[in-house]
């Protein structure tokens, strides 16, 4: 009988949850779409992103508090290379609002080392042909709060939460070390738009924190233009600067890209 009442009252809740989980997100989706409307606002939109990317600096120390310190920029060089990036919006209702975006990067190419290098626990000569390898993949979520809505101003703020596919990789005839790090980044997100016409914007979209052990900064500032009420081209510039620096790893990198990004809005 127990068991019996047991199960019972666990239906019940799975039954209940069930129902939560279906209607709270059909009932927020109906009531951003009645806001959306009566604003004659797009709730969604997709933007892709693609150009070209430089280093200034790429240097690396693995293990952090024993390897040898070297710029891997002897061996990929500073560029340029080809990325590009994709994110989605969904503007739940004029104040709050999530993004997602998919930012693959990578850089590749052959040179030869200064020094003798010691690199994830094996060594690595001077002069001789080497291929490095540097990756850093990101994948993020976003809440935005807008805070500030008036004239051509618009402001928001709000939190990214980061996760990092990341590799360092050398090879030297048979010799091959590497270095992958997967893990997650809380960061702050600010953006900015100031509208210079009905049609065309100044934006500005950051993500980035620092701490004692590292730091990441991601800053975008492009101009936007509106080719129709869904459609709109983007020109601008993104540096990428950051790394980590405990006993582990010791990796700093600044990025610089040049980039067009194609929006839709539905």
């Amino acid at each position: 009988m127990n068991g019996i009442q047991k199960e019972g009252v666990e239906g019940l809740f799975d039954r209940r949850m069930r129902i939560l989980f279906f209607w709270v997100p059909v009932f927020l989706f109906i009531i951003g779409t009645d806001a959306a409307a009566a604003e004659g606002r797009y709730r969604f939109g997709v933007e892709v992103e693609g150009g070209a990317f430089w280093f200034s600096e790429n240097d690396v120390q693995i293990p952090g508090d024993s390897g040898t310190r070297f710029s891997l920029l002897d061996l990929t060089g500073r560029g340029p290379n080809a990325y590009f990036r994709l994110s989605g919006s969904w503007d739940l209702n004029p104040r709050h609002g999530f993004a997602v975006t998919i930012a693959p990067l990578q850089a590749k190419g052959t040179g030869t080392l200064s020094q003798t290098v010691m690199f994830a626990d094996q060594n690595f000569a001077p002069g001789v042909s080497t291929e490095g390898t540097y990756k850093f993949n990101t994948y993020r979520a976003t809440y935005r709060y807008t805070f500030f809505d008036r004239k051509d101003w618009r402001l928001r703020i709000g939190a990214t939460g980061l996760v990092r596919d990341a590799k360092i990789e050398l090879k030297q005839g048979n010799t091959s070390a590497q270095k992958e790090n997967i893990g997650f980044a809380p960061l702050l997100h600010l953006d900015a738009e100031y509208r210079l016409s009905r049609s065309t914007a100044l934006i500005a979209d950051f993500d980035g924190l620092a701490v004692p052990q590292g730091r990441a900064i991601d800053l975008a500032l492009k101009i936007n233009h509106d080719l129709t009420d869904r459609w709109s081209l983007g020109l601008g510039y993104r540096t990428l600067e950051g790394g980590s620096d405990n006993d582990n790893v010791y990796s700093f990198a600044w990025l610089h890209f040049v980039f067009l990004s194609l929006g839709f809005k539905f």
